[in-house]
């Protein structure tokens, strides 16, 4: 049966049709798939040699499947048949591929590959074979792999099953053997990204170059690279990639750090007098980066400055958008874009896809580095670069800028504009290589604390060499928390709860406030009656249906900690310092919503924190990954800045949750927190959510899931209210950046880049 010319759509694929070309398949996302239809009545099981020809237009053709319906659905991966097709980049492929459908088949779907790709499926036929025909097939396959040696060894063996258990035995042990070979490795999607929203041949720059708006201003931007004792080939290829910038009015000025190697001086030289943008100064003595980086200042004139290693690249359109986004942003004063690695052989991986301004990610981890452009007046102002804080000098210098700017003023652009060059020696290559440079950033973070007031130092973090844990001072005396648990009976996971608390937590000035909505158990109500003795703990009736926010906004009202902590009846608390990591946060002044590392009970995350848009709403970051998992560029263990965390275990300040009316009673039980967090970001707050107070949550033990029609349409009216009232900003939290998925993982590719 020849098939290609009728197979189906089904999900993440499409026809396109163009005029004067043959119609081919686009493929989006890592699971798109294929109906293939078949005859009336479905189609008996049994052998077939499979004959597939792909022609592979654009992108990869990566591990196609085949999925049989036995009559019961697409239901388990135990079923997928895989096809012998690795990394199939342009160009024609063929397979020939024996395939066992083990019962009569109501349905067969191909997935074509978990990659995104433009290709055309030349050839997709099935055709019966008896087993005599499959067992010959199977074999001349693993003759032909397999050494002298070996092909005795099968012979043997598959003689050995016949005479043990018959053909069909032996039938399965070779089938197990031959599928085994259509098993294919994983394959890193960056690439095929790129071929497809990243461009840089000359048309694809000139085709961008189409779509971007035009300029109405054409400020300079001085381009600093300060040099010393470079490879002549990635000092003349940083130095090409300024030459090859679309936007013309640039300068380059370069700072010879004194080489001792002469090729360096010379080279500079024959570029100053290629091209008279290029400017060029030779120190009389080795001063180290920061240094030098001040004396490429100081030939700098331009409106801005923007920062080059003298061994990376710049992307050929990287001042182009820095121009383009200044002019929609009259208000930024500084800005920064996204960035990747380059090898030596020009290969791009790793990107680091960034997050919108994130002060307190910023605090332990130099999250703008490169592309990093300021106002030359600004970097003037603050005194240019520190000397002595050489390997940390930017990030030295970002914290004094920022110091004098609002929000507002700094601006991300998130497109990968720079090239780290991975060579030995570089930090690209291994955080670790310059340890002088750990040092330095330590002391540049604690001098940004020492100069604006913070009372707050730097922690080292053990293993993690340029990553840093910020402990915040708590006043003397320490404020009161208010915990509020609300509960209905399921005393098991209440006394876990509350008996982790009491054991373990070291920060003293707290109250539990159980918030009891109708209990009738007995032995729920017997363990009420013994916390009546505990000076700390206290249980305030609520008979009311169950409304959280209802509950909670109860309990607030019934407190007067200064601080406000509200708990699900199934956390249970894991670090002792979890509270004092909180509450450290929560009294900042910037700071709202406190969030905290969640770990289901078998030491899997549940939550490290919310991002928006996910699911349509909102969903948790990392979801299912083991404890200790670093995340996208170890976000997963670092302090940070988040639109919205879980309220299964938060703590803010009370004049906080008051200033903005409290929980949203109108959400019963789904999204009030994640309402609540956007409110509160709205009021002009920080949310943060830190890995470093880390619980237990055994997620719906006492609730449920929501699996009865009430349920599922209550969640439905909620979720319409969310979308009714946040859809502007849903899809655009600034903490996730728009080249990540909101319909795969989260920090999955997108395909396409929203917005």
């Amino acid at each position: 049966m020849k098939l290609h010319s009728s197979l189906l759509p089904l999900h993440q694929v499409e026809r396109v049709t163009t005029a004067g070309q043959e119609a081919f398949w686009r493929a989006s996302g890592n699971d798109p798939a294929l109906d293939v239809p078949l005859p009336a009545g479905g189609m008996d099981g049994g052998w077939y040699r499979l004959d597939l020809e792909i022609e592979v237009l654009r992108g990869t053709v990566h591990a196609p499947v085949l999925y049989p319906d036995y009559r019961r659905g697409f239901v388990t991966e135990d079923d997928a048949l895989a096809l012998p097709l690795g990394n199939a980049r342009k160009g024609i492929h063929r397979v020939q591929w024996l395939v066992r459908f083990v019962d009569t088949l109501s349905a067969l779907r191909f997935d074509p590959s978990t990659l995104p790709s433009e290709f055309r499926v030349t050839d997709f036929s099935l055709r019966r074979l008896g087993k005599v025909g499959a067992a010959a097939c199977m074999l001349r396959a693993l003759w032909g792999t397999r050494t002298s040696a070996g092909r005795l060894q099968l012979i043997t063996a598959s003689g050995a099953d016949l005479m043990a258990g018959g053909p069909r035995r032996m039938a399965d042990k070779l089938y197990r053997l031959y599928s085994s070979q259509g098993s294919v490795g994983g394959f890193s999607d960056y690439d095929v990204w790129l071929e497809f929203y990243d461009d840089v041949s000359a048309d694809g720059i000139a085709l961008t170059l189409e779509t971007m708006p035009q300029l109405s201003s054409s400020p300079v931007f001085s381009i600093l690279v300060p040099t010393y004792n470079t490879d002549p080939r990635w000092l003349k290829a940083c130095i090409d990639s300024v030459l090859a910038q679309t936007y013309p009015h640039w300068e380059l000025c370069i700072a010879d750090d004194a080489s001792t190697s002469p090729h360096v001086w010379e080279i500079v030289q024959s570029y100053v007098a290629a091209d008279e943008r290029i400017k060029a100064v030779r120190r009389s003595h080795n001063g180290h980066i920061a240094a030098a980086s001040n004396s490429a200042l100081a030939l700098a004139s331009g409106k801005y400055v923007a920062l080059l290693d003298h061994d990376d690249a710049l992307h050929p359109l990287a001042l182009q958008w820095c121009a383009l986004e200044l002019e929609k942003n009259s208000r930024w004063r500084m800005l920064f874009t996204d960035e990747d690695k380059i090898d030596s052989a020009g290969k791009r991986s790793d990107p680091y896809f960034k997050s919108d301004w994130n002060p307190d990610l910023f605090l332990s981890q130099n999250c703008v580095c490169h592309l990093g452009v300021y106002e030359r007046d600004l970097m003037l102002e603050v005194g240019g670069f520190r000397e002595g804080y050489d390997g940390a000098q930017d990030w030295d210098l970002t914290l004094r800028v920022t110091e004098k700017l609002g929000a507002d003023e700094i601006g991300h652009i998130p497109k990968v504009l720079y090239h780290w060059r991975m060579i030995e020696g570089s930090t690209a290559l291994a955080p670790g290589e310059k340890s002088y440079a750990h040092l330095a950033a330590m002391r540049a973070i604690q001098d940004h604390f020492d100069r604006t007031g913070t009372p707050a130092r730097v922690v080292e973090m053990p293993g993690f060499s340029g990553y840093y844990r910020i402990s915040h001072a708590i006043p003397e005396p320490a404020p009161k928390v208010s915990l509020l648990i609300p509960t209905r009976d399921r005393v098991d996971l209440l006394r876990q709860c509350v008996d982790s608390i009491l054991k373990l937590t070291t920060y003293r000035n707290y109250e539990i406030v159980i918030l009891d909505n109708g209990s009738v158990e007995t032995e729920t109500l017997k363990y009420f009656d013994s916390l009546a003795t505990m000076s700390n703990v206290r249980v305030l009736p609520y008979d009311a249906p169950f409304n959280y926010s209802k509950i909670n906004n109860f309990g607030v009202a019934q407190t007067s900690g200064e601080l406000i902590g509200l708990l699900n009846n199934d956390i249970e608390v894991i670090s002792a310092d979890w509270l004092t990591e909180m509450v450290s946060h929560a009294i900042r002044p910037a700071i709202g919503v406190v969030g905290a590392m969640l770990y289901y009970p078998n030491d899997t995350i549940q939550h490290a924190g919310v991002v928006l848009g996910i699911g349509g709403v909102a969903g948790h970051s990392y979801v299912g990954m083991p404890r200790d998992y670093p995340g996208d560029k170890h976000r997963a263990g670092l302090v940070q800045n988040l639109s919205a965390v879980t309220a299964a275990c938060v703590v803010l300040r009370r004049d906080v949750f008051e200033q903005v009316g409290g929980l949203d009673e109108d959400l019963v039980v789904a999204f009030n927190d994640v309402d609540f967090c956007i409110r509160v970001r709205e009021a002009g707050y920080r949310n943060l959510w830190t890995p470093f107070a880390e619980l237990y949550h055994h997620e719906s033990a006492s609730r449920g899931y929501e699996d009865t029609p009430e349920k599922i349409a209550r969640f439905k009216r909620e979720e319409a209210l969310m979308k009714a009232r946040w859809g502007h900003l849903l899809s655009a939290d600034p903490y996730y950046n728009v080249n990540f998925s909101l319909v795969n993982a989260p920090f999955t590719l997108a395909y396409p880049p929203r917005g």
